[in-house]
């Protein structure tokens, strides 16, 4: 018989966490032992329950989620999943819970009619079972920050991109982009990035890369060059491909069907740089949960262009970078901390 991941709800609305609750027990690997109107609570029951994994919303009484966060993370590191509201507001507020130590986060559903509430219970649900399997020495490696030199000179040019850097990523994704790209020179390739977060979530987290990188890091738009020294974000909710525009590039939005059962997918954004890119790419897969981009890569690295994945190690979970290198995708397996030097090499050798 498996033995269930015991789940704590930590939300002040009382409508939620019986909706949650309802939602989560529907997995049959996961439990809820117990529900907390505020942290204070959630304390109590921690220590009472032991639960395996926590659902954290920001906005409560008495203590927000972030104080409670950090307090958690400092005395009893466990994981914990946000759920918050599809608002700039709570896209800001889950990207620093992300910062703070949280291994992933989830919208609210915004309407709820059966369909959207299935999708949503079976959503939490993966993300749950993948946070609570989670080892504690992980928990405290995602808080630690790295400061490392910027590679920025005083004067900036960004020409059309004639080669590209594609990088697909989903749980603990959001740190280890900002690792990535903080390691990056300004005259690095056009950049192109999925990272699987709730839709609205992305121009806040374009613009928290932006202030940590020399690159210049924004959202993607349909139709527009690819130039050097930028990052492009797919936008949430929309699929990032690549397509030739000549000797160069241009981005291009798609609203199709989820692939790998996420819009924006991995795949749909390694297999448009294997075509359009050969032998003038590198493919990069990081840290997270399920198979999206695995077959990707290896389209990629059959192309002719070099391939990187991130070391079970540095990764909050090893599902994406483990499915790539199971199935022959990768050239070379690197701790997060590596990996900038590797695609600066890469990079040179590309140019000469």
């Amino acid at each position: 018989m498996t033995v269930k991941k015991k789940v704590l709800v930590i939300d002040d609305s009382a409508v939620a966490r019986q909706v949650l609750t309802a939602l989560i027990n529907r997995h049959p690997g996961l439990e809820v032992v117990g529900t907390a109107a505020d942290p204070f609570i959630a304390r109590d029951k921690i220590k009472l329950l032991n639960p395996d994994v926590l659902t954290l919303d920001v906005e409560m009484p008495r203590m927000d989620g972030h104080q409670f966060l950090r307090n958690l993370m400092r005395l009893r590191p466990m994981p914990v999943v946000m759920v918050s509201s599809l608002t700039e507001k709570g896209a800001v507020a889950s990207l620093l819970a992300l910062e703070l130590g949280a291994i992933d986060c989830i919208g609210k559903p915004s309407t709820d009619c059966g369909d959207a509430l299935a999708n949503f219970g079976e959503e939490i649900g993966e993300k749950l079972i993948a946070a609570a399997g989670i080892e504690k020495e992980q928990l405290r490696q995602t808080r630690e920050k790295e400061n490392r030199p910027l590679f920025c000179s005083v004067e900036a040019k960004h020409p059309r991109a004639k080669s590209l850097l594609a990088l697909g990523a989903s749980t603990g994704g959001t740190k280890a982009l900002e690792h990535v790209l903080h390691g990056l020179p300004e005259n690095s390739p056009g950049t192109v990035i999925v990272q699987h977060i709730p839709g609205s979530f992305s121009e806040a987290l374009a613009r928290k890369l932006d202030q940590n990188s020399c690159l210049i890091v924004r959202e993607a738009v349909d139709g527009e060059p690819i130039l050097q020294g930028h990052a492009y974000l797919a936008p949430g909710e929309q699929h990032l491909e690549v397509v030739r525009d000549g000797l160069f590039f241009n981005c291009r939005l798609l609203d199709t069907e989820p692939v790998s059962r996420h819009r924006p997918s991995v795949d749909v954004l390694f297999n448009s740089v294997a075509y359009s890119a050969a032998n003038r790419a590198i493919g990069v897969i990081l840290t997270g949960m399920g198979k999206d981009g695995s077959s990707g890569l290896l389209n990629i690295r059959n192309s002719g262009c070099p391939t990187i994945a991130q070391d079970e190690e540095s990764s909050v979970v090893w599902g994406m970078p483990g499915s790539a290198v199971a199935i022959g995708a990768v050239d070379t397996v690197l701790p997060l901390s590596s990996i900038p030097e590797q695609i600066r090499a890469l990079t040179e050798k590309m140019a000469t």
